[in-house]
């Protein structure tokens, strides 16, 4: 039978390729990129507070730098147990609340698991509105009030009377989102907290309207990635740990 000396030219060729670089003969493969955290970038897991207490036209809810400053209901202190069963596995660097007391009570159960004592960012306080703090506000949205419509069709909320711009709310959650990296580079970092900032946060990071992402669920998570002056959005309203 014939040798290998003996088989063609262009055979004995193509071995010598093989031996010398197996992969251009068998071709090489390229799996698809996965996202990784840039060195030195910090997540930030931007969780919404637990539901709060029910507003009563009765009984205005008492007011912190303006704003509405209701407790946790029985459903958000079970939502803040349930973040802290998904959450204590992980590794978490820092946790951080508003001054707000629904957002203090949500963080608290993550933070006795895992023995972080919490920190405030004032700048991410709820977005102020005007005359219709106290709980006014929840119950212009559930009447219907043409004004309550009227600030979701302008996406703006310096339709109440006295309330924030838009403008003021994007300027301050940049900058408390821009400190907290810079605080915290290279860590895992829990935010608790509330529907306008996190809206306006996603808003920020992704380039969207301004209420694109306005009302994730009470006890979600959304994700964002500070690396300098670049945000990546990982993720939003995620709610796989809730009832």
């Amino acid at each position: 039978m014939p040798g290998q000396d003996d088989r063609p030219t262009d055979d004995r060729r193509a071995d010598d390729r093989r031996a010398r670089d197996p992969d251009r003969e068998e071709g090489r493969r390229y799996p698809q990129v996965r996202f990784s955290v840039p060195p030195g970038a910090t997540e930030i897991l931007l969780v919404r507070h637990g539901e709060s207490a029910p507003a009563d036209p009765e009984r205005p809810f008492p007011l912190v730098e303006g704003r509405s400053d209701p407790a946790l209901a029985p459903e958000g202190r079970v939502q803040a147990e349930q973040l802290a069963d998904r959450l204590v596995a992980s590794q978490i660097d820092a946790i951080i609340h508003t001054p707000l007391r629904r957002t203090a009570e949500t963080a608290a159960p993550l933070a006795v698991r895992l023995d972080i004592v919490p920190a405030t960012e004032p700048l991410m306080i709820e977005v102020h509105l005007g005359e219709w703090e106290g709980g006014i506000y929840r119950k212009r949205i559930a009447e219907g009030d043409p004004l309550a419509a009227k600030i979701f069709q302008e996406e703006r909320w310096d339709i109440v009377p006295g309330a924030e711009s838009n403008e003021s709310v994007a300027e301050r959650v940049r900058t408390a989102i821009d400190r907290i990296a810079e605080r915290h580079p290279a860590q895992r970092v829990v935010l608790v907290a509330h529907g306008g900032t996190i809206g306006a946060a996603i808003a920020l990071a992704s380039g969207s309207r301004p209420f694109a992402f306005l009302g994730s669920d009470n006890g979600a998570i959304s994700t964002i990635v500070v690396s300098g002056d670049r945000w990546f959005v990982r993720g939003y309203n995620d709610r796989s740990h809730l009832d």
